[in-house]
């Protein structure tokens, strides 16, 4: 792990304000590359679970260091893609909006994830269409940023609007190599976002620069190492140490950066925002 000289230990910024943040992992102990659903998988490829093992809890430490809550779900043998929480579900408001996976091969995780929050007494909303949770779906300030083209149906975002009652900006994804988007796009507080505008359609750059003209724009060498699959606490921002030109961009911004390596797990298509779902109890507040 890399830290800044103002890690998380160090004096306060006059910038950027941390939120206590809620998290839902999924430990790696079945992690594989068996199958090809995305263009970052290649099952001929050799993958060493143990690294991968140790680069998650890396990425799960960094979030305890932090003073964020970090909860476990239990891995299930034949679910080798179950490490990326992130598809498991969106929830918001104390609502979980459970997940209808695209490829059969991952079709399982989502009974399992959905059982995770009935346990622990979430309003539970089944899906209508095809949709994969936070990996398509990112609240940004009372925002609901909806990526669709590879993924998440289209037709899901009415159920998300009605569900959550929060407008839904639906934005197409036109680069298969960032077939969701919180591989193109992060949220990094309320206000602010950082994305590639090349992984979206004419119309939806549109209206990203309409939204958040501020924005944090990443380049291609930093997107295609994972950089935008980041997770922000509205301060710090733990991101692949590989996206060096991100990092230094959102430091001038006044954020603090975290650099972890997962580059085990990028050989399924996932870093650290994959592996992580925001559990979000009550309704946010601007």
């Amino acid at each position: 792990m890399t830290l800044d000289a103002t890690g998380p230990t160090g004096p306060a910024p006059s910038g950027p304000r941390a939120e206590h943040r809620h998290f839902l992992m999924c430990r790696p102990t079945h992690f594989a590359v068996e199958y090809a659903i995305n263009p970052w998988m290649h099952p001929e490829q050799p993958v060493d679970p143990q690294r991968a093992v140790a680069q998650w809890d890396t990425l799960r430490r960094t979030y305890l260091d932090l003073g964020h809550t970090v909860d476990e779900i239990e891995p299930l043998p034949g679910l080798p893609d179950m490490v990326f929480a992130a598809n498991g579900a969106t929830v918001v408001d104390g609502k979980a909006m459970s997940v209808q996976f695209r490829d059969p091969e991952r079709a399982d995780e989502a009974p399992a994830y959905r059982a995770w929050f009935e346990r622990a007494g979430f309003e539970i909303h089944d899906p209508k269409h095809i949709n994969e949770g936070e990996g398509d779906i990112l609240l940004a300030g009372d925002l609901l940023l909806a990526g669709f083209g590879f993924r998440t149906a289209h037709a899901a975002h009415a159920q998300l609007q009605e569900v959550f009652g929060r407008p839904v900006i639906g934005l197409q994804l036109v680069d298969p190599r960032f077939y969701h988007l919180d591989t193109a796009l992060c949220v990094l507080d309320e206000r602010t976002i950082a994305y590639l505008p090349e992984a979206f359609s004419p119309g939806s750059r549109a209206a990203l620069r309409r939204l958040f003209p501020d924005a944090v724009l990443a380049t291609e060498a930093d997107a295609a190492v994972f950089g935008l699959n980041s997770v922000s606490d509205g301060r710090h921002v733990v991101l692949p140490v590989q996206a060096t030109g991100l990092a230094a961009a959102l430091r001038d911004r006044g954020y603090e950066t975290i650099g972890v390596d997962l580059s085990e797990l990028r050989k399924a298509g996932g870093g650290p925002k994959c592996c992580t779902l925001t559990v979000r109890e009550g309704r946010a507040t601007r």
